[in-house]
C-alpha cells in the first residue's frame, strides 16, 4: 500500500485527519484479514475419537446424541451430550446375532413416529441383506430382527430410511444381479418404516473416472439423505473401494421438482467433495490435510429426519470414518471423526451423453475435518 503521509498541525500534538484515516484503514484491513482467516472454511484439525470403528451413524434427540455401531457380534448404542463425548460413553448392546446371520455391517439409526429403527446388513458373501430392529427406547427393548423385503431381493448393504415430500423412502447400495460386478445406489418407496412397496430404482452407478480409481468391484455405497436449503433432495455417498485411501464422499442432487425414481433427474457432483487426493476432487474443493480416505458419514440430524436439515450458514456437526495420515491405510486403522459441513451455493453439476439437461445449478456441500 502507499506510504502514510502528512504531519501534525502545529501545536496540536495529534495526527492529521489524513494520517488517522490511513491508520484506521490499515487497522480495519488487518481486522478484516484476521476475521477472514479465522472464519475461512478451510481444513482444520481433524478430531479423531477414541472409537476405532467404521460407518458412524449418529442422530440428535433433544440435547442427547445417539450413536449406533456394529460390535461384539451385534449392535451397540451409545448416548452422550456431544458427538465428541460418544467415544467415552458406555456402549449398550441392543441386539446380538443369536441366529448366526453372519457379518453385521453399518447399522443406521433413525427415529420415526416416536420409535427408534436400526437398519443393518447381515450375511456372508452374496447373502448380505438388510434387516431392521425397533424400540421405543434408544438403548434397550429392541425387537428381534426382521429382514426387509426389498424389491428383487438382491445383495444389499448400507440402507437408510427417510421421508421426502410426505413419502417414506429407503436408499441402499446393492447389486443389479447375483454377482459382484459393481455396487449401485437404489431407492424404493416404503409404506411404513419396515415395509418396502413397489419396485427398486437405480439412481447412481460408479461410472465416472474419479469414482473408478479403485475397484473390483467399483463402488457407490453409504448413501446419506439430506435436504438442501431450497428443499432439494441430496444423497451424499461414498465412492471408490473402502479398502483404499481413495475412498471419498460425493453428492447426488435431485433436480427441483424431480422424480426420485428417475435416474436422469439426479445430478452427480463432478468429483469427490471430501477426499484425500487432489486428482479426484471436484474443481474448487480441496483434499484433506489430516486424514486419508474419509467416507461413510453421518449428518447428525435431529431424530435423523431430513426435514430438520440445516439451512445455509454456519457449519453443522458431521461424523465420518477415516485413517489418520501417516498411518497405514487399513480397515483396522479406521476411526470415527467429528467434523463439520456447510452448504455451498451456486454449484453446477455437469454431465454429457444422457437424457435431459446437461447441467444443474444449486446447493452443494463442503465438508471439513
Amino acid at each position: 500500500m502507499p506510504p502514510l503521509t502528512g504531519s501534525p498541525p502545529s501545536g496540536t500534538g495529534k495526527p492529521s485527519r489524513r494520517l488517522r484515516g490511513a491508520v484506521a484503514a490499515l487497522l480495519s484491513g488487518a481486522l478484516a484479514a484476521f476475521l477472514l482467516l479465522v472464519s475461512s472454511p478451510g481444513p482444520a484439525r481433524a478430531d479423531q475419537t477414541a472409537l476405532r470403528a467404521a460407518d458412524p451413524s449418529v442422530i440428535r434427540v433433544g440435547a442427547t446424541y445417539v450413536s449406533v455401531q456394529s460390535t461384539g457380534g451385534g449392535i451397540a448404542v451409545r448416548q452422550a451430550a456431544s458427538t465428541a463425548a460418544l467415544a467415552a460413553a458406555p456402549a449398550r448392546q441392543v441386539w446380538s446375532d443369536t441366529r448366526d446371520r453372519g457379518e453385521v455391517w453399518a447399522p443406521e439409526i433413525v427415529r420415526d413416529g416416536g420409535r427408534y429403527y436400526i437398519y443393518f446388513t447381515a450375511g456372508r458373501g452374496a447373502a448380505h441383506r438388510m434387516y431392521v430392529i425397533s424400540s421405543t427406547t434408544a438403548d434397550s427393548g429392541y425387537t428381534a430382527e426382521t429382514k426387509l423385503a426389498l424389491p428383487d431381493d438382491k445383495w444389499a448393504i448400507d440402507g437408510a430410511l427417510f421421508t421426502f415430500e410426505g413419502q417414506r423412502w429407503f436408499v441402499w447400495s446393492g447389486w443389479a444381479g447375483d454377482t459382484n460386478v459393481e455396487q449401485n445406489l437404489y431407492i424404493a418407496r416404503m409404506s411404513s418404516p419396515t415395509a418396502p412397496t413397489g419396485a427398486r430404482y437405480v439412481i447412481s452407478q460408479p461410472r465416472e473416472s474419479w469414482e473408478r480409481v479403485v475397484g473390483d468391484p467399483f463402488i457407490n455405497e453409504g448413501p446419506e439423505p439430506i435436504k438442501g436449503p431450497n428443499g432439494q433432495l441430496h444423497i451424499a455417498y461414498s465412492a471408490n473401494g473402502s479398502w483404499s485411501d481413495q475412498y471419498c464422499l460425493a453428492d447426488l442432487r435431485l433436480r427441483a421438482g424431480g422424480d426420485p425414481t428417475y435416474v436422469w433427474d439426479w445430478y452427480k457432483s463432478n468429483g469427490c467433495l471430501f477426499g484425500s487426493h487432489r486428482a479426484t476432487m471436484m474443481a474448487g474443493w480441496d483434499p484433506t490435510l489430516h486424514v486419508d480416505g474419509p467416507g461413510h458419514h453421518s449428518f447428525v440430524l435431529l431424530d435423523g429426519d431430513i426435514a430438520t436439515s440445516p439451512p445455509a450458514g454456519p457449519r453443522f456437526p458431521l461424523m465420518f470414518h477415516a485413517v489418520a495420515k501417516g498411518t497405514p491405510y487399513s480397515w483396522e486403522n479406521r476411526h470415527w471423526y467429528t467434523g463439520t459441513f456447510c452448504w455451498w451455493g451456486g454449484t453446477t453439476y455437469s454431465r454429457a451423453n444422457v437424457p435431459g439437461p446437461t447441467s444443474d445449478t444449486g446447493w452443494s456441500l463442503k465438508f471439513f475435518e
